[in-house]
C-alpha cells in the first residue's frame, strides 16, 4: 500500500486536501509534524503523530518534526477553553532537548538515505524576526476574515482569546511557508483540531510564493467511554519511564476495552511494543 492507502487502512485518516495523494505518488514529498515543547516528553498522544511521520518514512518520502521552540511560548488556542501557561526560554530548551532524544527512536535521522527524518526549531528562525517585519512580511497576506473563520478562533471568542494566542496561526503558517522554501516541503500532517493551521499554511504559500501546498489530520483519538485518550485516574500515560514505568505503560494497554482495542491496534502495537523494550533498556 502507498501512503494514503495505509493510513486509511489504519483508520488515520480525517482530512486530505485535494490533490495530497497524487502528490505523494509523483514525487518522493517532504512533509512535517509540529510538536509543542510544553513537557520534556513526549505522551501516547503524540503517538499518532509519530506514527504518521514513520509511514511517511517508510513508503520513501522524507518526514520532518518541528519543534515549536517558538510557538511555544505562544500556546496553541485549538482545543484548549483558555490561554495556557506560557513556558520560559530556558524549560522549553530542556523540553526540546528530551524529546529530541525520544524521536531518534522512532524516524531515521543517521543514516545517509535521501529520505532521513531531519528535526528543526522553530525558534531559530523566528527569534530574529521584529514584529514590524512579522506584520508587514506575514501578516499582510491573510485577512482577519479569514482567520476568524477557523474553528480554533471562532470556539475561543466565546470564553476570551488574547492577541497573543490569535497569532499562533500566523506564526504556524510562517511555519510551512518557511519549510516550503528551505527544505521544499510541501505537506503539513497533525491531529484534526489543526486543520485551520494548516490551511492557514497552505494559504501564505499560495499568496507568498505562488506556491501549491497540501494538508492532512488524522482524527484525535477518543476512548469508548468518552473519556481522553491517554489519561487515567493517575494521570497522563508517557513515553518516559521517568513518568510512567513500562509496567503502568503496559497496563494501560492491557486495560483498554475491546472495542478501543481493535482501533488501538491498526494505529499504534508495533510503536506500543518498541517502546516498551526501550523503557527496559
Amino acid at each position: 500500500m502507498n501512503f494514503v492507502e495505509e493510513l486509511k487502512w489504519r483508520g488515520m485518516i480525517h482530512d486530505i486536501m485535494p490533490g495530497t495523494e497524487e502528490q505523494l505518488e509523483k514525487e518522493m514529498t517532504t512533509a512535517y509534524v509540529g510538536i509543542d515543547p510544553t513537557a520534556d516528553s513526549l505522551h501516547i498522544g503524540h503517538l499518532v503523530s509519530i506514527m504518521m511521520l514513520k509511514h511517511l518514512q517508510g513508503a520513501g518520502h522524507k518526514p520532518i518534526a518541528l519543534v515549536g521552540g517558538a510557538t511555544g511560548m505562544i500556546g496553541d488556542p485549538s482545543g484548549k477553553s483558555e490561554e495556557r501557561v506560557l513556558l520560559d526560554e530556558q524549560t522549553l530548551r530542556h523540553n526540546q532537548e528530551c524529546i529530541k532524544k525520544q524521536l531518534g527512536k522512532f524516524l531515521d535521522f543517521e543514516s545517509k538515505s535521501e529520505n532521513r527524518a531531519l528535526l528543526v526549531n522553530n525558534y531559530d528562525w523566528t527569534k530574529d524576526f521584529s514584529f514590524l517585519g512579522f506584520l508587514r512580511d506575514v501578516g499582510k497576506h491573510l485577512t482577519v476574515n479569514y482567520m476568524m473563520a477557523k474553528d480554533s478562533v471562532k470556539k475561543r471568542l466565546e470564553t476570551g482569546l488574547s492577541f497573543t494566542e490569535f497569532s499562533y496561526q500566523l506564526l504556524q503558517a510562517y511555519d510551512f511557508y518557511y519549510l516550503f522554501k528551505e527544505h521544499n516541503c510541501k505537506l503539513q500532517m497533525g491531529g484534526s483540531d489543526q486543520w485551520g493551521n494548516i490551511t492557514s499554511g497552505t494559504e501564505l504559500i499560495r499568496r507568498k510564493a505562488s506556491g501549491e501546498a497540501f494538508a492532512l489530520t488524522c482524527p484525535l483519538i477518543t476512548k469508548a467511554d468518552g473519556g481522553k485518550f491517554g489519561k487515567t485516574e493517575e494521570g497522563t500515560v508517557w513515553l518516559d519511564a521517568r513518568y510512567t514505568s513500562p509496567y503502568k505503560f503496559y497496563q494501560f494497554w492491557l486495560n483498554t476495552s475491546d472495542e478501543d482495542a481493535e482501533k488501538y491496534i491498526k494505529i499504534f502495537i508495533i510503536q506500543v511494543i518498541k517502546i516498551i523494550l526501550f523503557s527496559l533498556q
